[in-house]
């Protein structure tokens, strides 16, 4: 299995290079050097950066990223921005709060102790816990709707030279990654992956006629911080790093995909499209989506999971030694991809049109 193939278009860069890890006592002395900020450095666990929960005591908590050396300082730009116009246009979205170096800079740069160009950035802190590490009712997950579809609104009139990025986690460019079925496990988990490039395939046409917008496009559990003692449930949306121009269908597909659940045994739902439907639920309160738009989402679902499977066991190969984090979610998704093998191409569309939502 060639391991340094030629990575299409739709591949960022990042995903398949390797960089030198910041460690905590240097990342405390950026953030001093560029921000002020005196505190202690504490690492999340990351797909490709350097990012750490930065605690300063009485001035609060922030999160440090600094960022893999082969990103783009005009894609950081449009993260940047993005989050600004965000809080410009509703500030009482929970979304972080980007902040300036002493110098006025958004994106200062530093040489590291390993030799690379790297930026920087300082985001606020929003406090509460990943989703994926505690469960919610139906009302709270119609109130994650709730805020994809503000977010969805606050975000209609933003541009940005850098937002028509091609992106790998864009479910759009699926077909784009089918040359990496050779990295999915032979047998079923492989059929089933392609069972899903097909079904994608046959929909492809339509998608591309789809209303588009700037959107958030990784709605999934770790980036959502819940809080069930605030009334507001939702505490945090974090992690605009997948943020790109694309189809309304795909944002909200990606978002009702991440709630599916991780097992189907005699405990769950018979149906995994319940607890999705209650986000759906939510989001229609506050958006609208057309009738081909709600057909389409759950072959975008099914995608997502495609383009998950794909991508982790891709990079869970080149990256072993970060295959446990890159791996999280996939074990669920085997799941979901199985139990959408099962059904027919009219069972698919008809998943979110054969009843009122």
């Amino acid at each position: 299995m060639a391991h340094d193939r030629q990575l299409k278009p739709a591949r960022a860069s990042e995903l398949s290079q390797a960089c030198q890890r910041v460690g905590a006592a240097e990342a405390e002395d950026i953030a001093g050097r560029l921000y002020g900020m005196s505190g202690s450095a504490t690492r999340f666990e990351t797909e490709k950066d350097d990012t750490f929960l930065l605690d300063c005591a009485n001035r609060g908590k922030f999160v440090l990223k600094i960022a893999h050396p082969s990103e783009r300082m005009d894609e950081l730009d449009f993260q940047v921005a993005l989050l600004r116009h965000v809080e410009k246009r509703d500030p009482g979205l929970p979304v972080p709060r980007a902040h300036a170096d002493l110098d006025g800079v958004d994106l200062p740069v530093v040489m590291t102790g390993a030799g690379e160009r790297r930026a920087v950035r300082l985001i606020s802190f929003l406090s509460g816990t990943p989703l994926d590490r505690t469960t919610s009712t139906a009302p709270q997950r119609e109130r994650i709707g709730e805020v994809l579809a503000g977010l969805r609104h606050s975000m209609a009139d933003f541009s940005h030279p850098a937002d028509g990025r091609r992106l790998a986690w864009d479910v759009t460019h699926l077909l784009d990654l089918s040359d990496l079925l050779d990295f999915v496990p032979e047998g079923s988990k492989r059929a089933w992956t392609l069972h899903a490039l097909d079904q994608f395939a046959g929909i492809k046409p339509r998608l591309d006629r789809c209303r588009r917008q700037v959107l958030h496009n990784d709605f999934n559990t770790s980036n959502l911080v819940v809080d069930p003692a605030d009334p507001r449930f939702l505490t945090g949306v974090i992690d605009f790093g997948d943020a790109v121009r694309t189809a309304i269908a795909v944002d909200v597909s990606t978002a009702l995909m991440n709630q599916m659940p991780r097992t189907l045994d005699a405990g769950n739902r018979s149906d995994p499209f319940d607890g999705p439907r209650d986000v759906l639920r939510g989001y229609l309160r506050h958006a609208d989506l057309t009738a081909e738009e709600l057909r389409l989402i759950p072959f975008l679902a099914l995608g997502r999971l495609a383009v998950r499977a794909l991508l982790t066991c891709w990079r869970a190969t080149l990256f072993p030694e970060n295959s446990r984090y890159i791996l999280r979610h996939t074990e669920a998704g085997w799941v979901n991809l199985e139990w959408f093998s099962t059904m027919s191409t009219a069972q698919i569309a008809d998943l979110l049109t054969r009843e009122e939502t």
